[in-house]
């Protein structure tokens, strides 16, 4: 059998003598998407950023796409397609909306790749001159989308997509990953609409202070009387 694109073993984060993650393990299949669900501190923008080679291991290994990716840094896992964007968005709001897109690009040049997102953005491209910094939350959200396929991403982990913004661009950015996951990218995702990633996502883990608590089906999640009252607010 094909080894899973993703396998974190006993993976733990430390700050300081502060321990923000503890032996955290997961297996990814390609195309697999899995919502990383939990209250504010329970370790999950901690887990993405050490997958992401953003924040150091201080124990546990990390295999990618068969090979051991343990101590490999930051750049060459986003070369490899392990792309993070970052609650917050992670914009350069001095550079261009078309400077930003062209930081997804890596050091390529993609024209038609260019095209197809500013097809899909057409905002963006109306106002590809201005400064990221100027836009709205929403936008700069879509702007971090629209980078992140410019970077080709095979495995795409998204840290509070929808943090902050209004309904209405909730749905287009949900929309947007959608599009992304129906075309095969495979997705760890960290949102705090617990109830909009368990329904976009195969399976979730549940994190509490810095550990797995539960792991199962997102459909047996939503199920769940007691974890709905727990983590969805019902």
């Amino acid at each position: 059998m094909a080894e899973p694109l993703l396998e974190v073993s006993h993976l733990a984060v430390h700050y300081g003598g502060i321990e923000a993650l503890c032996d955290f393990s997961l297996q990814l299949e390609e195309g697999e998407k899995v919502a990383l669900i939990g209250a504010n501190g329970a370790g999950k923008s901690s887990t993405l950023k050490a997958l992401a080679g953003v924040v150091p291991f201080a124990q546990g290994s990390l295999r990618y796409d068969g090979m051991d990716w343990t101590h490999q840094p930051a750049w060459k896992r986003a070369r490899a397609g392990l792309i993070l964007v970052p609650e917050g968005r992670g914009v350069f709001p001095r550079l261009s909306i078309a400077e930003n897109l062209q930081m997804g690009q890596m050091g390529r040049s993609d024209p038609a790749a260019m095209e197809k997102v500013y097809v899909r953005f057409p905002r963006l491209y109306e106002r590809r001159t201005q400064a990221a910094g100027t836009l709205s939350g929403g936008e700069q959200q879509l702007l971090a989308l629209g980078r992140a396929l410019l970077t080709r991403p095979r495995l795409l982990m998204l840290d509070e997509p929808s943090m902050g913004l209004a309904p209405q661009r909730v749905d287009e950015v949900f929309g947007v990953i959608a599009e992304m996951v129906q075309a095969g990218t495979t997705l760890l995702l960290v949102e705090q609409n617990a109830r909009r990633a368990l329904e976009l996502c195969d399976r979730a883990l549940i994190l509490e202070s810095g550990r797995v608590v539960f792991s199962d089906r997102a459909a047996v999640c939503l199920a769940s009387p007691a974890l709905r009252a727990a983590y969805l607010g019902e």
